[in-house]
Order: structure tokens, then C-alpha cells, then sequence
């Protein structure tokens, strides 16, 4: 059966479930890990996949009559982290922008590592 696996660190893995045990850890056979942005994803083959059951967040059966009628649209990977990349530049930018404005207020705000005493 196709599966899809969420882990506990976030990443998300599609593939075919060849077994498994009483505490869930699970042998996954043609996986692929899906990147996810906005509307688009990327897939990066990782082929055969052991998966420790502590990992393991969501387990689910993908219906793969549905599975081509996803809203979603593939782009090669590198795109995918761009985009993450850019998002994560400007959350980084207004979240320094927030802090001088609250700095200037007169509020304590945590710079960074080295401020630290």
C-alpha cells in the first residue's frame, strides 16, 4: 500500500509500506520525501526507508485514485527551497525591524547569542 508519513521533525515521506512491527517502526520501499511551499512541491527520491516508530506522527493510506487531482503543482526541488529560503529571509528581516522598534520604546529585546551576559 502507498503510504504517506509524517516523521517528528517535519519531514514527510511517500512510499510503499513493505513492513512493519508492534511498535510502529516501518520498511518504506520507492520513497520519495515531499517538500512542501504555498502550491508547488518538489520530491527527492530517497529510495528504501527504515522508520523508527518514535518518529513516526501520522500514518496514512493515499488513495491513488485521488492522487493526481492534488491542487498542487511539481517544480524541481531547488525552486521549492528557494522559495522557503525567501520566506525565511524576510521573516527575518521584519523580526529584526520589530525588534528595533520595540528597542527604541525602551523595550528589553533579545538580540542575539552575543548580547547575552
Amino acid at each position: 500500500e502507498k503510504l504517506v508519513v509524517v516523521l517528528r521533525d517535519g519531514r514527510k515521506l511517500i512510499g510503499v509500506l513493505r513492513s512493519f512491527d508492534q511498535y510502529a517502526n516501518l520498511v518504506l520501499t520507492d520513497t520519495t520525501e515531499r517538500i512542501h511551499y504555498a502550491d508547488v512541491y518538489g520530491d527527492i527520491p530517497r529510495g528504501v526507508f527504515i522508520v523508527r516508530g518514535e518518529n513516526v506522527v501520522l500514518l496514512g493510506e493515499i488513495d491513488l485514485d485521488k492522487e493526481d487531482t492534488v491542487p498542487l503543482r511539481e517544480v524541481p526541488v531547488e525552486q521549492v527551497f528557494a522559495l522557503q529560503q525567501q520566506e525565511k529571509e524576510a521573516r527575518v528581516a521584519k523580526e529584526k525591524s520589530r525588534n528595533r522598534v520595540l528597542h527604541d520604546l525602551g523595550f528589553s529585546v533579545d538580540w542575539s547569542r552575543d548580547d547575552m551576559y
